[in-house]
């Protein structure tokens, strides 16, 4: 009882929770058990740990379609020795140009200006007897517009399990952007105030504390195999938000040729009562693919092409599109 519905929009940094990768987002990002390689640094960094060799991954999101709004990723991810993985990712957003207007000048004083929203993270996992992963992972986050801007760190910590024959069973819990609060400051909170006589004194304000926002995900999911080329994989995630409800998400993943074609899909919604315009924006469905070929099988380097579209409770939805680069058997 110590939060969640009236700590709703308390926090700030709310791109720590988007998802700008196409695979994971075809699914909600609700694969705490399996999602792997660079992609798992934004939601369980133990799957990190999951790759062969070497992984390079490149997303685009059309965020809210309506808003021109994009967000732009690249990462890559490196095996060192048996067991660790180095990884390092930075997401970027392009909000374009938006005119500088005043009360004076409603409609636009000829100037222009662009919000710097950045995040880099680096990233390390390790296995233990290919049974056990888990991972840590440190965010830089920058946010800032003309003379006013904010920075901080978040920590992300996370583990999977797996089991089975073919290690059909997984099992994942992460914890997601434990960091110190953030706070704006700049020459932007500079103002002149006039004097009875007749002088400007410059004095500066100061802006709150806001406070990231912390999740919690446990999941779980279980691999069907049907044949050798045919996956069935039932997906169940649990998310406790800090600053908003809780939320629990459903979904499915089926592969075909032997992972040479992918698709996915899930549904998330909020476990708490709320109103229309408490819900989360994504809540609802979300659907992805996936096409995954072979340029060399002696090396076994693949390409993969992935995209997503998840409904939302404002605007058109978001469109996530991606390309995957996997070296080494």
């Amino acid at each position: 009882m110590a939060g969640n519905p009236d700590r709703k929009g308390a926090a700030g940094a709310g791109e720590l929770l988007m998802n700008p990768w196409a695979r994971s987002a075809g699914l909600h990002t609700i694969f705490t058990s399996g999602i792997s390689g660079i992609e798992a640094t934004r939601l369980n960094i133990a799957g990190l740990a999951r790759i062969n060799k070497t992984e390079i991954a490149f997303g685009h999101m059309q965020y809210l379609v309506g808003t021109d709004i994009a967000v732009n990723s690249l990462g890559i991810a490196q095996k060192v020795g048996k067991r660790g993985v180095f990884g390092l990712d930075i997401m970027v957003f392009d909000f374009g140009d938006i005119r500088v207007t005043t009360t004076d000048q409603p409609e636009g004083t000829g100037a222009y200006y662009s919000p710097t929203w950045a995040n880099l993270a680096v990233s390390y996992a390790t296995t233990f007897e290919n049974k056990v992963s888990v991972g840590l992972s440190a965010r830089f986050i920058m946010e800032s517009i003309t003379d006013i801007r904010a920075s901080g760190i978040a920590i992300d910590a996370g583990v999977q399990y797996v089991n089975g024959v073919k290690d059909n069973f997984k099992l994942g819990l992460s914890l997601r952007n434990l960091g110190t609060p953030m706070k704006f400051n700049g020459e932007g909170f500079t103002t002149l105030k006039s004097t009875a006589s007749n002088y400007n004194l410059a004095y500066d304000q100061r802006s709150a504390n806001y406070e990231l926002p912390v999740t919690l995900n446990i999941g779980t999911s279980y691999d069907f195999y049907f044949g050798d080329e045919i996956r069935f994989t039932p997906i169940a995630n649990f998310t406790s938000n800090s600053f908003s409800q809780d939320q629990l998400g459903l979904g499915a993943e089926v592969s075909v040729f032997d992972d040479i074609v992918q698709v996915r899909g899930a549904y998330k919604f909020d476990l708490q009562t709320a109103s229309v315009e408490e819900r989360d924006v994504y809540t609802g469905l979300a659907l992805g693919a996936s096409a995954n070929l072979f340029l060399n099988k002696e090396t076994g380097a693949k390409i993969g092409f992935d995209y997503a579209y998840r409904t939302t409770r404002a605007f058109s939805g978001s469109h996530n599109f991606g390309i995957r680069l996997n070296f080494g058997k």
